[in-house]
């Protein structure tokens, strides 16, 4: 019984919380530059944290508009990255007028590697990710991942140097970058 009524008072600050702050807090996410179902979205997310949070914080209200903001911020944060990413991604496989020559023998050489390379050879150079990170997010060895980009940066090396080298080289641009460091070996 006494859990019970624990339980009780602690949906009643979350739905009196809700009640009284509902409406203000869309607002408050328009005015962050969400939509409205954005921020619906949002308040929804924040609500459910604070359902999933096992204490009453010192001031609700204000722990409530906090969360309400960092998760607004969040969203706009990652929307707008999604939709650079999807934009360059589109744009990337198409000709633009500033492209180099460099550049488009890149990207040829990229669509022509299997999905599996291209993915981890975007994910190491572009992304900066370990191997064991690339790993981790795709779910698979460290070794497979290295393997997968040894193989694409071979193929990528092999193709810029032969038939498009001369091209390169005309321009005077270095393609280097694509060379893969020489194994180790003790002396």
């Amino acid at each position: 019984m006494h859990v019970q009524a624990e339980n009780k008072i602690e949906l009643d600050w979350r739905e009196r919380l809700y009640e009284d702050k509902a409406a203000e807090l869309i607002l408050y996410g328009r005015a962050l530059g969400l939509s409205h179902d954005e921020a619906e979205d949002v308040l929804q997310e924040t609500f459910l944290a604070l359902m999933q949070r096992g204490t009453v914080p010192e001031r609700p209200v204000n722990y409530c508009l906090r969360s309400f903001r960092n998760r607004a911020l969040n969203y706009r944060r990652s929307l707008w990255r999604r939709m650079a990413r999807e934009l360059e991604s589109v744009r990337w496989f198409e000709r633009s007028e500033g492209e180099t020559t460099s550049e488009r023998a890149a990207m040829r050489c990229l669509m022509k590697l299997s999905r599996e390379q291209r993915e981890v050879i975007v994910l190491k150079i572009w992304h900066e990710h370990t191997f064991e990170e690339i790993g981790e997010l795709l779910e698979t060895s460290p070794n497979t991942v290295a393997g997968r980009y040894r193989y694409g940066m071979q193929k990528l090396i092999a193709h810029l140097k032969g038939k498009d080298h001369e091209q390169l080289e005309s321009l005077g641009e270095p393609i280097a970058l694509l060379d893969t460091a020489p194994p180790f070996r003790k002396a």
